[in-house]
């Protein structure tokens, strides 16, 4: 080698070896160029293309991002509603039904009112039906006695069942009149 470059030097050729040869640097050059050709023919349009499907993705995502942050916000406006809805009819339903224990209770109290007059008219017609009787049956007895002890002090027999009511009445009539006078 060393041999070869003396005596390339002697002939006067002497080749620099950071400068490139002709040959090599247009073959370098053609190589570059295909390979630029074939990068900007089928690599790029494939970057490109994946590029542009990546950037559609990334868009589409956000879209969706967005129209599903929308549908969630109308949803929960929605929810929102549905729920003060509910409140609302919740306390119309408690309202109603206050007013109808209300109204249950009222009846309730005028039936049970209603019930214990017409126990109190009831008892009250039987007192007097049993009083009526009593006095009925005391007015007997008591004329019974009246007879009996008028025949003993007139010393005639009151026997007969006319006079006998006629004096029980007339007897009774004036027990009444001197009862009413200290009354």
């Amino acid at each position: 080698m060393l041999n070869s470059a003396l005596v390339l030097a002697a002939e006067g050729k002497v080749h620099n070896p950071i400068i490139p040869d002709i040959s090599e640097l247009i073959l370098g050059i053609v190589a570059f160029l295909i390979l630029l050709f074939i990068l900007k023919k089928y690599v790029v349009p494939r970057f490109e293309a994946a590029y542009e499907e990546r950037a559609q993705k990334i868009e589409g995502g956000i879209e969706k991002a967005e129209r599903a942050q929308a549908e969630a916000e109308e949803a929960l406006a929605k929810y929102k509603a549905q729920l003060a809805e509910a409140r609302t009819e919740a306390a119309k339903i408690r309202d109603d039904a206050r007013l109808e224990a209300e109204q249950i209770k009222a009846e309730l109290r005028a039936e049970a009112e209603a019930e214990s007059q017409r126990i109190v008219a009831q008892g009250q017609a039987q007192l007097q039906a049993q009083k009526a009787q009593i006095i009925a049956e005391l007015r007997a007895d008591m004329g019974r006695n009246a007879v009996e002890l008028a025949s003993r002090i007139v010393g005639e027999s009151l026997e007969d069942e006319a006079r006998r009511r006629g004096t029980v009445d007339r007897f009774l009539a004036e027990l009444e009149t001197a009862g009413a006078y200290r009354a």
